[in-house]
């Protein structure tokens, strides 16, 4: 493997020619290629297009008291050779502007939308250059991850920017949802354009309630920011601080112990058959399949007993550790998790059985909310919505960590990119889970479950990755002076799925976007980091 990436990485680099500045190893997973600004969106579009990496996420970065620039991390990920190619460039503090990516993958369009928000980094000739994360009535020269800018510090309010597709015709209605909404969830906008109740267009607006973490996380110790980290989000709470504990292992060089490898694995499985379950109960709400929900809030609060029992917390906060875990288990709690997963596993399947023999319920999720491989290809979605429509990817078997190098399991992948298939998915993924959490507990070494971190080097950076219920999970970390964090930034699957939302929904009636969106089951607070 490794003399195909070193012959693989050579031929690229004959290919871009004098198109870089510089080409450097940041790890022996992590290529850096330097560009001029002109370069950047042809060589982004070569590693994707010729290349077929995946943009893994993207960074923009306040390093002006470093260098005297600021810089774009472009991340593309060769998942056939488990090695990741980034292009960096620098920008110069007095011209801010960059060429937009986004004009040839679509997938960079949120991305270079937020680094105008929050660092003034202009993309120039931006398919829509709207405000993403904090806007319209946020004054525009003001950049909340810029070093210079107080945490503390309190933004006016200004006459709002805020557009919406424009309608020409009569016969389109719009009919603005939420942000508020009547059920107990987080706040989202939806302006759909229909034509009668078939929907012509959506627009999705997000980002209400975000929290800062980022710019809050600036000069926390690292052992503080895990803490932050396992915040981001409830339900995935295990794997935020999986991807956070990997990058800074990773920026030490540190390997943690098999055990602590293998109770990870564990752990992270625990907490994809809790939200499956409970999502495949929750698309059921979509149709009023009362029955359906309550099967599937009882068996997820049936895991959630088991995780507080041997974990000591319901959504799993405190097992990670900076070098390991914090929870070991015994035998007795070993004997415990499988007589728990034998229990789901047959109540599962009745649930199952009842849902695929109902005809009502086949009728509402055959064919409803179809998102083509093509469109998951260009927005890079990731995890179930992924998988449903024919796009054969997860970080756990194409870039794997903790133990599932180790262990066996199949990767269910659909066709049809309907809720159908997404529940599908679901179901397979549930049935994988348990078989690789009764591998786990056969197989599980003995031994300790913590190395620590040695001192890290500052202004390095690391990522770290996790598949979470959702999808794939990168987390990207340089550290600062004493063991802090300089920059750190989330992409979550979430911030990945949501712009394929409109795409799904197009198409079909108003009275099925709940069961849609339910279908991808997207969080908000993964975006509101």
């Amino acid at each position: 493997m490794e003399k195909t990436i070193k012959h693989w990485l050579s031929r690229m680099k004959q290919q871009l020619g004098n198109k870089v500045r510089s080409i450097e190893q940041n790890s022996a997973q992590e290529t850096v290629i330097l560009v001029e600004k002109t370069e950047l969106p042809d060589i982004c579009y070569f590693l994707w297009s010729e290349k077929k990496g995946r943009l893994f996420t993207m960074v923009g970065n306040d390093e002006r008291d470093i260098h005297g620039f600021f810089a774009l991390y472009y991340v593309f990920s060769f998942d056939s050779f488990r090695h990741f190619i980034t292009v960096k460039k620098l920008i110069d503090p007095l011209d801010l502007t960059f060429p937009s990516v986004s004009t040839k993958l679509p997938a960079a369009n949120w991305y270079e939308r937020e680094v105008k928000d929050l660092l003034g980094l202009r993309p120039q000739g931006h398919p829509d250059p709207r405000p993403l994360i904090l806007h319209g009535d946020w004054p525009e020269d003001l950049h909340p991850l810029r070093k210079d800018f107080p945490l503390d510090r309190h933004a006016p309010r200004v006459q709002s920017r805020e557009s919406f597709m424009p309608y020409d015709s009569e016969d389109v209605t719009e009919i603005p949802v939420g942000p508020i909404h009547a059920g107990i969830i987080e706040p989202g906008h939806f302006r759909f354009g229909a034509v009668g109740d078939t929907i012509l267009h959506l627009d999705a607006r997000l980002f209400f309630t975000h929290r800062g973490l980022e710019k809050a996380s600036e000069g926390m110790p690292l052992e503080k920011a895990l803490f932050l980290a396992e915040r981001i989000c409830g339900v995935c709470a295990l794997s935020h601080s999986t991807a956070f504990a990997q990058a800074a292992e990773r920026l030490g060089g540190v390997t943690i112990p098999p055990r602590a490898a293998y109770l990870r694995t564990l752990f992270l499985e625990l907490e994809r058959l809790y939200n499956h379950i409970g999502d495949v109960g929750n698309v059921c709400a979509g149709f009023g399949f009362a029955v359906g929900v309550s099967q599937g809030a009882r068996l997820k609060e049936t895991l959630q007993q088991l995780n507080e029992h041997i974990a000591g917390h319901r959504y799993l906060r405190g097992v990670v550790r900076l070098g390991g875990v914090r929870i070991d288990i015994t035998e007795r709690e070993k004997e415990e998790i499988a007589r728990t997963l034998a229990y789901v596993k047959k109540e599962f399947q009745e649930l199952v059985d009842l849902l695929f023999s109902h005809d009502i319920v086949m009728n509402r999720m055959a064919t409803t909310g179809i998102l083509s491989l093509e469109h998951a290809n260009q927005l890079e979605v990731v995890g179930v919505a992924a998988r449903a429509s024919g796009r054969s990817v997860d970080i756990r078997r194409d870039q794997p960590y903790a133990a599932y190098d180790q262990v066996s399991f199949r990767v269910p992948v659909y066709h049809a990119g309907d809720v159908l298939a997404r529940v599908r998915i679901r179901i397979d993924e549930v049935v994988e889970s348990i078989a690789m959490i009764e591998q786990l507990l056969h197989v599980l070494p003995s031994g300790d479950t913590f190395t620590p971190l040695p001192p890290l080097p500052p202004y390095r950076s690391a990522m770290g990755w996790c598949e979470s219920p959702r999808g794939e999970t990168v987390h990207w970390l340089m550290v600062g002076p004493d063991q802090t964090v300089y920059r750190y930034r989330v992409r979550s699957a979430t911030y990945s799925n949501w712009p394929a939302v409109p795409h799904a929904v197009k198409g079909n009636i108003v009275p099925d976007f709940p069961l849609i969106n339910k279908s991808f089951e997207l969080c908000y607070a993964c975006c509101d980091r």
